[in-house]
């Protein structure tokens, strides 16, 4: 078992990261920017040290800097969480080179799976259904993606390679659009990511978004499945509630996905934990990427099948051999991603909380790095908190829900709590006619 684990992230995936140490009986790392000095998941390590200023790029992506860290604390493996390094093939290769664990897959596995064109091209051999074909990956410019788009057919969604987040990406219904908008997308993508490498799929008019969790060990042959989340409530492309099961679902040939899903796994040598993400239609899904890192919706997962995610990607990393196959789903769940953010514009919210009641009670497990007094800054993502409700069913999960949305109170920054209430409320969501675009088209009822 690795002894000292530098925990490469900030907020409350560090947090959660920190605990399954904890219980494991590791020793943490913690690393900050200037502005996170008394950021909880410092208070929480047993150690920490600052890698640069409040920019990511000068900190919590300062790959140098956090080299540095490593050298200094002695830690011999590294969690990134999600975001900043987690996908980051580089930053595995160069953790290998210095014999520190990158607690995730490999280098290899990241180029492969992690890249969306790549992965698509890998789906496709693995027989999963995908939306593009073989010729929609790197689409170098605008006759390329009009090309393409005729292939496929109208209207089609075209994507950076390397995005994620919503951002780098956008539908075209025609050909006057690509025209007009290509190459100011792939200069997004370019600002974005470091990388403008385009792809394009055929754009389904009423998805859900289907994800599949997995965990896989190949150094044992060993590969597992462990549900599926629905996290079709979307804004602009971001996940704003997921839920465990969906109950509106029901995928044709889900045992021949599912076989070629672990099939694509194992054959790829892919460790750790990862996620196979879908868009899902008339019974059918397509594959759309892989996140090759632990998903920020991982806890409806865990709370669903009553398990701990983030210990079994360390066992995993540390060699350790596992076997979930008697894994069952226990519980209803649901989860709502709290925002500091503004409910009229949706803009951040940045500042300090004055006063923060977290909820609990049966059925809540709420996932923070908030705390009275703490200063929220404006140089990171706005997510602030994730609550998560367990039912026998899913008019028990919700009902939990409403009731913690209304115990929670976060005084002195704006959150999106409201929003959630009012979702939560709508016919749609209660008879799951909702599909990924639906609260964009009626986000202008809420305000």
């Amino acid at each position: 078992m690795f002894k000292k684990i530098l925990v490469a992230n900030r907020g409350e995936i560090a947090v959660r990261v920190i605990r399954a140490c904890k219980e494991l009986g590791i020793k943490t790392v913690a690393i900050h920017s200037n502005v996170d000095t008394e950021a909880m998941h410092v208070k929480l390590a047993d150690e920490s040290i600052c890698v640069g200023s409040a920019l990511p790029n000068s900190s919590y992506l300062n790959i140098p800097s956090i080299i540095s860290a490593i050298e200094i604390t002695g830690a011999d493996a590294v969690h990134p969480g999600y975001g900043f390094l987690s996908e980051n093939d580089k930053f595995s290769k160069i953790l290998n080179t210095h014999n520190i664990k990158f607690i995730g897959p490999s280098s290899k596995s990241i180029l492969e799976l992690g890249n969306k064109s790549n992965a698509l091209n890998l789906a496709n051999d693995f027989n999963l259904p995908i939306l593009g074909n073989k010729n929609s990956k790197n689409l170098n410019n605008t006759s390329d993606a009009i090309k393409i788009a005729n292939e496929i057919g109208m209207p089609v969604v075209i994507k950076a390679a390397y995005g994620g987040g919503g951002k780098g990406m956008r539908v075209f219904n025609n050909k006057s659009e690509i025209d007009n908008y290509f190459s100011l997308l792939k200069s997004e993508a370019k600002n974005y990511f470091g990388n403008d490498t385009m792809y394009a799929e055929k754009f389904l008019t009423n998805a859900k978004h289907i994800e599949f969790q997995v965990i896989s060990d190949p150094k044992n042959n060993y590969a597992e499945i462990i549900g599926q989340r629905d996290c079709s409530i979307q804004r602009k492309n971001q996940k704003i509630i997921e839920e465990i099961p969906s109950n509106f679902v029901k995928i044709n040939n889900l045992d021949i996905i599912e076989k070629n899903i672990k099939d694509l796994l194992l054959k790829n040598k892919y460790e750790g934990l990862g996620t196979l993400e879908f868009l899902y239609q008339d019974n059918e899904v397509f594959f759309i990427e892989m996140n090759t890192r632990l998903q920020v919706e991982h806890p409806v997962t865990e709370e669903a099948f009553d398990i701990d995610l983030v210990k079994y990607q360390i066992l995993v990393a540390a060699g350790y051999k596992l076997d979930l196959r008697d894994v069952i789903k226990k519980n209803h769940t649901i989860e709502c991603r709290v925002n500091a953010e503004s409910a009229k514009d949706f803009s951040p919210s940045p500042g300090t909380v004055n006063f923060i009641n977290v909820p609990g009670g049966r059925g809540i497990r709420v996932d923070t790095a908030l705390y009275t007094n703490y200063k929220v800054n404006p140089h990171y993502d706005s997510l602030v908190l994730k609550i998560i409700s367990k039912g026998k069913d899913r008019d028990e999960s919700i009902s939990i829900m409403k009731r913690a949305l209304d115990e929670i109170i976060i005084d002195g920054i704006d959150t999106n709590i409201d929003l959630h209430k009012w979702i939560l409320n709508q016919k749609e969501f209660k008879n799951g006619t909702y599909n990924t675009s639906w609260l964009e088209k009626n986000i202008s009822k809420f305000n």
